[in-house]
This record gives C-alpha cells, sequence and structure tokens, in this order.
C-alpha cells in the first residue's frame, strides 16, 4: 500500500499571442440534426446508483494498481499468509469478468466463488458483501459491465505457499465462517441507524480491519470493532467505548474524520484507513455518512484490558531544543546519537520542535494524537516506516509525510534510530507507558507480527507428510493384526 511520490512544483509560462490573425473560421449551418447547443445526455440513474454503490464499497483501493488503469486489478494486498493480487473486474473478456453473467457475478461478491468454481481469499470481502441486497448487486452488475472500460490484460496471479494455495480449503472456511445471510434492518432501531449498519457491515466492509481474527483468520464476533492488527499497522477499536474506543468523539469529529481523515486533537488518518477516505469515504452523501455516525453510536463497548486513559488525551506541547544547541562540535561525526537529536534532525522542521505541528495542522501536532497516545505503537512506527499520504478533493493541500524505510528518498533510518525516534515521542508528547525496541521495528519494517496460521506455515508439509506416512503404518498395522487373528 506503500506507493508514494513527492509531488513537485511546476511554473507553467504562457505562450506569445500569434503575430497574425487566424483566418476566420467559416459559419456553421445549422440543420435539425446539428442543434445550436449539444443536448445533454439524459442521466442514467442505474448506472448512477452503481457508481456510487462502487464508491461506497472501496472497490477502486484494491482493484486498481499504482499507476494502473481503473479496476484492471493487479493491487498488492499484502496479507499475513502472503501476498494476494487482487483481480481484473473491468467488463473484458479475456482478462476480466466480461463473461459473468448477473448471478456469476453475484456469486463472486457474495460467496467468493469465481465463475470458473474456483474460491476467493478473504482478502475480498465477501464475507461483508453476504448482505448486499439484490438490488444492488444488480446495479453494481449494470455499472461494472455498461460504465467501466475494459482492460484484456489479465492480472498477476496470486501464489501463495502451500497449504494457502489450495484453494479448494476455502471451502471448508466458508462453511465455518461465512454467514451468507442478506441484511436484515432491525424494527427496533431508526431508518437512519438500519441505513448506516447497512453502509458499514456491508458495502464499506469496516469490521474487515477493526475487528481482530481468530487463529483461522475469521473475526472474532465478540470483538466486533475493537481494533486489530493490519500487519505493521493497527486499525482501532471504533466502538462506543468513551475510552478505548470513540465514544468520547463528537458527531461532528467522527463524520468529519470520515470525510476528511483528521480531526484536531483526535487523529490522522494513514495506511489503509488513508486509503479508504481517500478512494471511498470523502465521497459519500452528508446523509450516509451521518447515518454511519449514528450506526457507530450503538455498537456495544469494548474496553482494552487495562486502558484508563483515551489515546487523544496523552501529552502536550514541550520543547528540548535551546538544550541541544552547541552540544556536538563542528567536526563531529556522530553527533545524531539519541532520539532528541534525531527528532529534531529529522521531525521538528514539519512537526515543529515543541511538537505542536504546523499552523493548520497540515502537519499534525504529536500530542492529543491517537497514533503517539494508543496502547501500541504501531501506527506511530509504521508512519516512521513508511510515510502518510492522503489526498481529499478540495483541499489546498495534500496530507504527506515522507518515509524513512530503506526506500525513502530523504533518508534512511535505522531499526535502532527509528526505535530511538518514536521513544522520545512517546515519552515527550504521547503514551510514556508504551515504549519501542529495534527488534519491534525491524518486525514492523517486514510486515508486521505474524499470527498462529502464518507461522506454522513451513511446519505444515512436512507435517503432513508424516501424518500420511503415520496413517499408513497404522493401515497396515491395523490389517496385519486382522489377518493374525483370522
Amino acid at each position: 500500500m506503500m506507493r508514494r511520490l513527492l509531488l513537485s512544483l511546476t511554473l507553467a509560462a504562457s505562450l506569445p499571442l500569434a503575430a497574425h490573425a487566424a483566418p476566420p473560421v467559416p459559419p456553421v449551418t445549422l440543420t435539425p440534426d446539428r442543434p445550436a447547443a449539444p443536448v445533454p445526455a439524459k442521466p442514467n440513474a442505474r448506472l448512477e446508483r452503481g457508481r456510487y454503490l462502487a464508491i461506497a464499497a472501496d472497490c477502486m483501493a484494491c482493484h486498481t494498481a499504482a499507476g494502473g488503469k481503473p479496476y484492471a486489478g493487479g493491487y498488492a494486498i499484502d496479507s499475513p499468509l502472503g501476498t494476494i493480487y487482487a483481480t481484473n473486474i473491468t467488463p473484458s473478456k479475456k482478462g476480466g469478468i466480461g463473461h459473468y453473467t448477473e448471478a456469476d457475478f453475484a456469486r463472486a461478491l457474495r460467496e467468493g466463488v469465481r465463475a470458473d468454481g474456483s474460491h476467493l481469499y478473504p482478502a475480498m470481502p465477501y464475507t461483508s458483501y453476504a448482505q448486499l441486497t439484490d438490488a444492488d448487486v444488480g446495479d453494481l452488475y449494470y455499472y461494472f459491465m455498461q460504465a467501466v472500460k475494459p482492460v484484456d490484460e489479465p492480472a498477476r496471479q496470486t501464489a501463495l505457499p502451500f497449504p494457502f494455495n489450495v484453494r479448494l480449503s476455502m471451502l471448508g472456511w466458508n462453511t465455518l465462517f461465512l454467514d451468507n445471510k442478506r441484511f436484515v434492518p432491525d424494527a427496533t432501531k431508526s431508518a437512519q441507524i438500519n441505513r448506516g449498519a447497512y453502509l458499514a457491515e456491508g458495502l464499506a466492509h469496516c469490521s474487515a480491519c477493526h475487528t481482530p481474527r481468530n487463529a483461522l483468520m475469521a473475526e472474532i464476533g465478540s470483538q466486533t470493532l475493537a481494533g486489530a492488527s493490519l500487519g505493521s499497522w493497527h486499525a482501532p477499536n471504533i466502538t462506543s467505548d468513551k475510552v478505548s474506543g470513540i465514544g468520547a468523539w463528537t458527531d461532528a469529529e467522527i463524520a468529519a474524520y470520515l470525510k476528511t481523515g483528521h480531526v484536531e486533537g483526535k487523529g490522522q488518518a494513514a495506511g489503509g484507513m488513508a486509503e479508504a477516505i481517500q478512494n471511498s469515504l470523502q465521497f459519500l452523501r452528508d446523509d450516509d455518512v451521518a447515518a454511519i455516525v449514528a450506526w457507530l453510536r450503538t455498537v456495544p463497548p469494548v474496553r482494552a484490558p487495562g486502558q484508563t486513559k483515551a489515546a487523544f488525551s496523552h501529552g502536550s506541547a514541550a520543547s528540548e531544543e535551546s538544550a541541544l544547541r552547541g552540544m556536538a562540535s563542528s567536526t563531529e561525526h556522530h553527533s545524531l546519537n539519541s532520539g532528541a537529536v534525531l527528532f529534531s534532525g529529522y521531525c521538528a522542521s514539519c512537526h515543529s520542535a515543541s511538537g505542536a505541528g504546523s499552523t493548520g495542522q497540515s502537519y499534525p501536532a504529536l500530542f492529543n494524537n491517537t497514533a503517539t497516545g494508543g496502547n501500541t505503537p504501531a501506527n506511530l512506527v509504521s508512519a516512521i516506516l513508511f510515510g502518510v499520504e492522503r489526498k481529499i478533493e478540495g483541499e489546498e493541500h495534500e496530507a504527506f509525510m515522507p518515509r524513512f524505510d530503506q526506500r525513502s528518498y530523504v533518508q534512511p533510518l535505522t531499526d535502532e534510530q527509528i526505535a530511538s525516534i518514536a521513544n522520545y515521542v512517546l515519552k515527550q508528547y504521547g503514551n510514556p507507558d508504551v515504549s519501542v525496541t529495534p527488534a519491534y521495528v525491524a518486525q514492523a519494517r517486514s510486515g508486521g507480527e505474524k499470527p498462529v496460521l502464518a507461522r506454522a506455515q513451513p511446519f505444515m508439509l512436512p507435517g503432513g507428510i508424516v501424518g500420511i506416512l503415520l496413517l499408513i503404518a497404522l493401515f497396515i498395522w491395523l490389517r496385519r493384526r486382522s489377518q493374525r487373528k483370522e
């Protein structure tokens, strides 16, 4: 998901006027089939509904690779089990889904089964899309078949390691974990809350990122929206809990975050959430955003064990800049030897020496910030490693922070340097009870902590072989024993 280039500023010079006037243009003869002004085409209501649904479902984010054509696939999803490449969902009959019937499309969308019968991985959130109504599925199909430009090149194929490459295994996973039921409105809730539930639980598939998963990578229902690891990043708790969740945020703050990705004194969207806002949430109608907010208020609160203070309530402005001046000589080679000095050199120019950020918060404050005040340093470390980029239409400037990992064009930092900066920021502006080790940074750099299933993968093939041999040996022993009795 880290595909960022610093935008360069360009100046355009106007061309000089021609020395001689252009020859006159002959008049146009108007005829019944050539009116004086073009007649605007009648809007296609069904196509517009489908387009809006595709935006709400955030299809563009995963099915469009960096620099690629819309919906042509190839986007790399770094799952804990390996890299999954999104498929081409343009209406091409060669590379996409042009040969899909509406029933084929519905089955892929809601059951995770392609037209050829092979199974999709739940990185495609069909477990959420299962809730979509028949009418909405039909409108989505109409939009993709009628309005999306076909791209004939097939997307790169996914090749996970054994046994995850055996797609038929998803049949068993679906039997255990897929609830293939359509959304049913709750008669005890208002129409607004039901609309918010349909959007958030179905189309926007919020739980796919914000709900922790069990050993088999299925969502844990009792922990819905309680926060979950996403590789190196952490999708925070968005339940109604006032300490661990967003219960202390106002409706206006939640709505602003969904539309812009930033709320002063609360948080800034980065990683996958920045992509969701950039490609999807910012384009939702205000009434739909309000519906999601109303529904979020009804989500049962989940308190993180031991947490007593909201993440956004930590820290205040503080500066050690004056104490650092003149400490190193002009010829010293290793002067960047502490978190404070590293912060001064790499962070203070944007976030200010006091950590207060810039005027207008294009560069946010590091205190009263959920990334620095949370009970995990994941988002702070990931922001330093991979940077932040978020573009909102209508805003004058794009939210941007350069990356400092090995792909940095500014200055690659070592695991030790990033740990030093993170610890300084946490102690100075954030949650002082959280700390970062170089080993943690190295793990984040490589994709984050692996779940049990991924850690067990190297042993599955030899373990399977041993298991088969044991079964064969047991069968032979039982057969010989039976023969002796005879």
